[in-house]
């Protein structure tokens, strides 16, 4: 294949607040057996702008500073959110553990005699609304983690630092009271 044609394409100005083009090509224009049409590389380098960036789909458009402005704070949120449900999540299976059960298990012990070890079980029913409450969050979860992603793919610094900026300020506000749990009968170390 020829992709030569893409080497002379005429670029924006590196010093504007233009992002690299995103224009999808029609089906003419795709072609790759030489043909010119409109077709555009996305460069895949940070910038910092705030003209026709587009948020996750075709028609969410930004091309203003307040825009973006009010797009920062969005994805700032998003961001904080996603790390707030990451640790509710956490709390809600501690919470909905039912079924606990102690298990003894005999383990050899000095001189030839056994010694009882006790053990506790903890499990969870599938069928049951926390188990199902737990599947939809997680559902969630994952399409918002995949939406940072995408936004932080657009390489946009001010959009990037916003996903950054929000996953840490969410770590910090909600994880600190993350319970750590330590199992005072674990006698390997």
């Amino acid at each position: 294949m020829d992709h030569s044609h893409h080497m002379g394409m005429n670029h924006t100005n590196h010093n504007s607040t233009m992002p690299p083009s995103h224009h999808h090509p029609t089906s003419a224009s795709h072609s790759h057996g030489g043909g010119d049409g409109d077709m555009m590389m996305m460069t895949m380098t940070f910038y910092f702008g705030f003209k026709n960036v587009e948020l996750l789909f075709s028609g969410l458009v930004i091309n203003t500073a307040g825009e973006m402005a009010g797009a920062f704070v969005a994805v700032f949120l998003l961001a904080m959110f996603y790390e707030g449900l990451k640790i509710a999540r956490e709390s809600l299976l501690r919470k909905s553990q039912v079924s606990i059960r102690y298990n003894s298990m005999p383990v050899p012990g000095p001189n030839g005699t056994i010694l009882m070890e006790t053990h506790k079980t903890v499990g969870q029913q599938m069928l049951s609304f926390p188990h199902l409450l737990q599947t939809v969050l997680h559902v969630i979860q994952v399409v918002i983690s995949y939406f940072l992603m995408l936004i932080f793919m657009t390489y946009n610094g001010y959009l990037c630092i916003a996903v950054a900026a929000g996953a840490g300020t969410g770590y910090f506000l909600f994880s600190w009271k993350k319970a750590v749990v330590v199992d005072i009968t674990e006698h390997c170390h």
